[in-house]
């Protein structure tokens, strides 16, 4: 989580216009890509704010936030910048994995050619501004492969994929990074919206990641 304390005028344009006049405002920038802007008063509600999934881009004196679906905008104008942290809260402080959804990283992360032909690790927890990626992997042809990876896979975890690839691609060295969602059951709205997408659905059986059973063969008509 990023805590910015700094004098700026606030912006918010898209279903309504709406101004804060330049004060001294806490800004807070959560890892699942929430942008919060608080004042000293008002209580716990904040003056303005930009849900997920969003864009933030950063420049000189300026934070601007983009809705990734409509023309929302949050556009912060910085005159200064009293303190500027990061804190890293850790997974427990996130949206906690359950003990499949770790089991299912540890085991793809020992073996990433299940969610891909030819896939090698090179990070689990790759960071990014909105928060880390599962796995981060190089394919055969040395190109960039994100992995999210969870139990059950919802429209949900194609957008969180959806917006980790958009930060990971403003590198342009990854700037043809796929994405690949893992999970041992993917909804079959997840499946429509990803593949639209162009990301790729894995489903994987954490009892044949494990070695308990045997993968189900499949067998083809002649």
């Amino acid at each position: 989580m990023r805590l910015i304390v700094a004098r700026c005028e606030v912006r918010y344009s898209g279903r309504l216009n709406a101004v804060l006049p330049e004060a001294l405002r806490l800004l807070m920038l959560k890892a699942d890509g929430s942008v919060m802007v608080h004042a000293d008063t008002g209580g716990f509600k904040p003056q303005n704010w930009m849900t997920p999934p969003a864009v933030v881009e950063e420049s000189p004196g300026r934070i601007v936030v983009r809705k990734l679906k409509d023309d929302d905008r949050l556009d912060i104008a910085i005159t200064e910048v009293l303190s500027d942290v990061t804190h890293d809260m850790g997974e427990a402080a996130a949206l906690e994995k359950d003990g499949v959804e770790a089991d299912l990283q540890e085991q793809l992360a020992a073996a990433p050619g299940w969610c891909g032909e030819g896939l090698r690790l090179v990070r689990r927890e790759w960071p990014t501004d909105i928060g880390p990626v599962d796995l981060m992997c190089r394919d055969p042809g040395d190109g960039w492969v994100a992995v999210e990876i969870k139990r059950v896979a919802t429209i949900d975890a194609v957008e969180q994929l959806t917006r980790y690839l958009e930060r990971i691609r403003l590198d342009p060295e990854k700037a043809g990074c796929a994405g690949v969602l893992a999970a041992e059951r993917i909804k079959p709205q997840a499946r429509v919206l990803a593949q639209a997408r162009g990301l790729r659905c894995v489903e994987v059986d954490l009892a044949v990641l494990r070695g308990e059973r045997e993968p189900d063969l499949t067998l083809f008509a002649a």
